[in-house]
């Protein structure tokens, strides 16, 4: 029998960042609050492997939340990094890599004419915002409840991800001004949506959505939901602005729209793009994008956008995705996997609810069907939490908080998953234990 697994050195680690990072930690989720805990340090990956400081290894379905489609250490993406490093890490000026990687998202995806590379999701986001706000000439945004776009003000009302695990429904120093100025409605929610097109018919700048929404946990847009937006923005002319931050060549080598058949007038993009590195992308219509400085008036910058490491990373990350067959042999076994998962619930009488697009899939502990904020919401935390543990003691590292994806990459094989799906049996028969004690 494997030793139980010990975490005193990550304690003590967590006792010592606390001293001098707000929190203990660099983004807030980490810190596990919505399972409670303490935090575990992670010191290296290989494929879909973790180990910790303890040395504790974990089949890692977090994948630094997405990026790591390839897997860990990733031999062709570390090489071709090792190699950028030699030339320099940054040099403030235009690279070729930048343009080869630009062309390569601009085919893959049919609404990219033109695009900007910046350093994140969030300032993807701000910077596609503002210019969807210049370029109609209107202020307000709408937004959708429980998705997350970044942690920029105008976001930051009704958001999901670690705002949803640490019950914090708006964030404190946001103007009320920025506030007022985003409208927000239910995901899944036409009719919501027109209300407010109705009651804001030329104000409204544009409409963002995680097309697939990935913050709140994996939820799918219902039949005809995004063709509905598409439908409603073009009515009332507001731009709609896909945040594929996640999604984006996670699901399909590509976009959501790709699949669904929907163009929005501008993505963002980030995580896979990167190969792991800090990247973030916006983009579109080119008579959108010809608005940003130098050729237009919507000035945005960054010395680090275009990294040329990241750029190297992010070029044989998607070279990897574009080879033949490699989505086909991961949504198979996603598959298989969130049906095991089910499975195991329903036979440990535990409530849950497993959706799943592509190769990202969420367990929520309820048993309706989730389809918005308010039914994730409605997930048992508590349930949420025994489950987090009970698979993280069995060397299964998944997301610490409900309101989150579980992600397979390339790495993980047959053996993975019959090792998880096993592990996951066992704890959710603990959990069904605890229920009926």
């Amino acid at each position: 029998m494997a030793e139980p697994f010990c975490f005193d050195i990550s304690k003590n680690l967590f006792q010592e960042a606390k001293r001098f990072l707000a929190g203990g930690v660099d983004s807030p989720v980490r810190a596990f609050r919505g399972v409670g805990g303490t935090p575990v340090f992670l010191r290296k990956g290989q494929g879909c492997r973790v180990w910790d400081e303890d040395n504790n290894e974990y089949i890692d379905y977090l994948l630094s939340w997405g990026p790591m489609i390839a897997g860990h250490g990733n031999p062709r993406v570390i090489g071709a990094m090792s190699l950028a490093m030699q030339k320099g890490t940054s040099f403030g000026a235009p690279t070729k890599e930048e343009t080869e990687l630009a062309h390569m998202i601009c085919d893959a995806i049919p609404s990219m004419e033109l695009m900007r590379f910046v350093n994140s999701g969030t300032e993807a986001v701000m910077s596609a915002l503002r210019l969807a706000r210049a370029f109609t000439g209107r202020d307000k945004i709408i937004k959708l409840i429980g998705c997350y776009h970044g942690h920029w003000d105008g976001m930051l009302v009704k958001a999901g991800s670690g705002l949803a695990t640490l019950g914090v429904p708006d964030s404190a120093g946001v103007p009320e001004a920025f506030a007022q100025n985003t409208l927000v409605a239910p995901y899944n929610d036409l009719e919501a949506i027109g209300q407010l097109f109705e009651a804001y018919p030329k104000d409204i700048a544009a409409l963002i959505v995680e097309p697939v929404a990935a913050n709140m946990g994996v939820v799918l847009p219902k039949p005809g939901y995004l063709q509905g937006l598409r439908k409603l923005t073009e009515e009332y002319g507001a731009l709609l602005i896909f945040d594929e931050v996640i999604t984006g060549f996670r699901l399909t080598y590509g976009s959501v729209q790709n699949i669904y058949g929907v163009k929005p007038d501008l993505l963002c993009l980030g995580k896979i793009i990167g190969g792991g590195m800090p990247v973030g992308a916006y983009g579109g219509r080119r008579d959108i994008m010809e608005m940003v400085a130098p050729d237009g008036p919507v000035y945005q910058a960054g010395t680090l956008s275009g990294n040329p490491v990241a750029m190297a990373a992010g070029l044989v990350t998607l070279r990897i995705m574009a080879e033949p067959g490699t989505y086909d042999s991961m949504e198979p076994k996603a598959e298989h996997l969130a049906m095991a998962l089910k499975k195991a619930a329903d036979s440990a009488d535990v409530p849950m609810y497993v959706s799943r697009a592509g190769s990202m899939f969420t367990a929520f502990f309820t048993p309706q069907e989730v389809t918005d904020y308010e039914t994730a919401a409605a997930s048992n935390l508590k349930m949420y939490s025994l489950y987090f543990h009970g698979m993280l003691k069995r060397g299964i590292y998944i997301a610490p908080s409900q309101f989150e994806a579980c992600f397979l990459s390339i790495a993980h094989g047959d053996d993975e998953i019959a090792t998880t799906i096993k592990a996951a049996r066992q704890a959710l028969i603990d959990i069904g234990k605890s229920r009926c004690a």
